[in-house]
């Protein structure tokens, strides 16, 4: 299955796995709403980065290189400027993955924390009651409550951190590979 998938694409020498891109202009591979910002600075296209990532994620593994084939003559300067761009972009990603991965583990971390505080308490409140013998319904009603919403945030608590840690350590994975992907160039095809 794996070899079927990598016989789309074209190798290297070497081995590595070439991810092709083909552009017009170079202006095709970044955003459009910003354009007076310097490409190292630009974000790269939404459908080119959606394009690296599933290829990577096909790939699974850092042995690759992109190239890029512009139709216009890039001149050396760009060809490094697209280079420490892509390095830039995708390092910028890292860091928004990684950001994100923190937030969803202080989250995580807060609903199980408060999740076993209010389960300390139930507990606490369950003991009064049936120490007491004849809790009224009123108390009953409030501790058996207090049980079902310390279970509520302790499950939600591990279902997020179970279910969005690995996700978030695979992108940062592959931002990570791209971001030190090697980045050639090969010329384009002129029409005319």
């Amino acid at each position: 299955m794996k070899k079927r998938i990598l016989d789309r694409y074209e190798t290297m020498p070497d081995g590595n796995v070439i991810i092709d891109v083909a552009a017009r202009r170079v202006e095709e591979l970044y955003q459009n709403f910003d354009k007076c910002a310097p490409y190292h600075r630009k974000d790269f296209d939404d459908d080119l980065v959606e394009y690296l990532t599933g290829c990577v994620r096909e790939i699974g593994g850092p042995a690759f290189v992109v190239r890029f084939t512009i139709e216009q003559g890039l001149s050396k300067e760009l060809m490094e400027t697209v280079r420490s761009g892509m390095h830039s972009f995708f390092m910028y990603r890292l860091d928004v993955e990684f950001a994100a991965m923190k937030k969803m583990i202080r989250t995580s971390s807060l609903l199980l924390l408060s999740g076993i505080v209010i389960l300390a308490v139930s507990l606490w409140v369950n003991r009064f009651v049936s120490l007491n013998g004849n809790g009224s319904f009123l108390y009953r009603f409030f501790a058996e409550g207090l049980t079902i919403v310390a279970w509520v945030s302790i499950w939600e608590g591990l279902a997020t951190f179970l279910l969005n840690l690995t996700p978030h350590l695979f992108r940062i994975r592959v931002f990570r590979w791209l971001a030190a992907a090697p980045v050639s160039f090969s010329p384009g095809v002129h029409s005319g």
